[in-house]
């Protein structure tokens, strides 16, 4: 499942370890929310839906066994995992009788957290071929050329810029080669952080690091037999290259606290949004990693580059929209038609979905008209959004511009958040345009670390928000 789209709800009374574990959550790409207690995670429940439930068993008024006997009266599906003391190891054992998923024993370190969310969660369904619009002769090629490198196992590089559909050119690779019948797996290089992600890729023996209550297998041995993704492989530090290109080389991993040897047979796929030769001459990419991974290269052009699948696109994206709130698939009108076509769309397919999810919200006949598409720009609002605030906090630091998790502040977070997540936007754009794309220079403008400042970025071009580049 993608980070992205995951919403996890963590329950802990402990104010300090609420906010430390929606932390490590957040910078490892997931949409975390806190909740104080079982009460207060059943009120908001009612009002989201969220993946994945992590909840304290000792709270007050009402513990992690009662949150977990009310979650299963009325989801029997949701994934529950009860964290508690190691004294409390029986209790843990009741709740798995009680419909659990699994628990964790206090303390842990991030890395298991992180490691492990993957498996609690329920497999993602498998994509259909008709998810994939090439009707432009352009986009064509190129998933011909998909379909064609399938069918032998060398390892391939998808190249082009963030939101071009990378992803989908993975899944089309995977579900015409030899391996389809097993699930694939992804890894995102750039959502995990640096410290992390080398037990996510390789796993962990019970015992390797403080917290590692349990053995864990990697990325790499869940792909065994199937297609393996390292999503944006640029951003991987350059100590972990080294042993990448080692397991590679070897087709062999061993797990972190382990002496044994594990065999692979996975089939590689990794894609960036960088120019990766560029990275390689500034010393940023092992050159001997790039040309291990670069065996057959397939390059996605951008949405403005292939203007054939801008329309059609569109209207698949409303028909997905729309079947998740159960409504009527909209048509486009004329008018809607001609703005789509003229945009220039620097935020690619992801920035039309978003487009397209604002145009099913506030269109009122039967069709969607241009009057009904609201668009992004790189150095402005919406036009529809309120600038109220934001244009009054031109001052203010970057620190106050992050969503709070305290349920006392829950008002006047909702009252301001959108106001304070465009204010900060336009700072970080600010500051990248400053230093010329630079992202040592607009973390030190902005005085957050550069793991931040890679974080907010990743999370705005998931928004359809064009980042500069160096």
């Amino acid at each position: 499942m993608n980070a992205h789209h995951t919403r996890i709800l963590i329950v802990e009374d402990d104010h300090a370890l609420r906010e430390a574990l929606l932390d490590t959550a957040s910078l490892a790409g997931f949409d975390a929310t806190g909740a104080s207690d079982g009460r207060a995670a059943l009120a908001r429940l009612e009002g989201d839906d969220f993946d994945l439930v992590i909840s304290d068993i000792q709270m007050e008024p009402m513990d992690g066994h009662a949150l977990l006997r009310e979650i299963r009266s009325r989801n029997r599906d949701l994934p529950v995992v009860l964290m508690t003391a190691y004294e409390s190891i029986q209790s843990a054992v009741a709740a798995l009788r009680e419909g659990a998923t699994d628990y964790l024993v206090k303390p842990f370190e991030a890395e298991v957290l992180i490691a492990r969310i993957d498996d609690w969660l329920p497999p993602a369904p498998a994509p259909l071929e008709d998810d994939v619009v090439a009707v432009d002769p352009v986009s064509a090629k190129v998933f011909e050329l998909a379909r064609r490198v399938a069918q032998s196992d060398a390892s391939v590089m998808i190249t082009g810029e963030s939101g071009v559909g990378k992803e989908i050119v993975f899944r089309t690779i995977h579900r015409h080669s030899n391996r389809a019948t097993q699930t694939p797996i992804a890894i995102n290089c750039a959502a995990i952080p640096d410290n992390m992600l080398e037990a996510v890729l390789f796993g962990y023996e019970k015992g390797a690091f403080t917290g590692a209550f349990k053995a864990c297998p990697g990325k790499f041995e869940q792909a065994q037999d199937s297609s393996l993704l390292l999503d944006e492989i640029s951003e991987m530090p350059l100590a972990l290259q080294a042993k990448l290109l080692r397991v590679l080389q070897e087709r062999q991993v061993e797990r972190l606290g382990s002496n044994k040897i594990i065999d692979l047979d996975v089939r590689i796929v990794a894609t960036t949004n960088r120019d990766l030769k560029r990275e390689v001459e500034a010393g940023r990419f092992r050159e001997d990693l790039y040309y291990r991974l670069n065996v057959m290269p397939i390059h996605v052009p951008p949405l403005r580059q292939r203007r054939g699948d801008i329309l059609p696109l569109a209207q698949a994206l409303l028909a997905r929209a729309a079947a998740r709130g159960t409504q009527r698939v909209p048509q486009l009108g004329a008018s809607a038609r001609s703005l789509l076509m003229a945009h220039d769309w620097p935020g690619n397919i992801r920035e039309l979905d978003n487009v397209m999810q604002r145009a099913l919200i506030l269109h009122q006949g039967e069709a969607i008209e241009g009057r009904d598409l609201v668009f992004e720009t790189l150095g402005g609002a919406l036009p529809e959004a309120r600038p109220t605030v934001a244009a009054s906090m031109a001052s203010a630091p970057m620190e106050t511009m992050t969503e709070s998790h305290d349920e006392a502040d829950e008002d006047t977070a909702e009252s301001l958040g959108g106001d304070l997540k465009e204010h900060e936007r336009r700072l970080i754009l600010s500051a990248l345009e400053e230093g010329r794309g630079s992202r040592k220079f607009a973390a030190q403008k902005l005085g957050i670390s550069p793991r931040t400042l890679r974080y907010k970025l990743a999370r705005l071009r998931d928004a359809g928000v064009a980042v500069p580049e160096v």
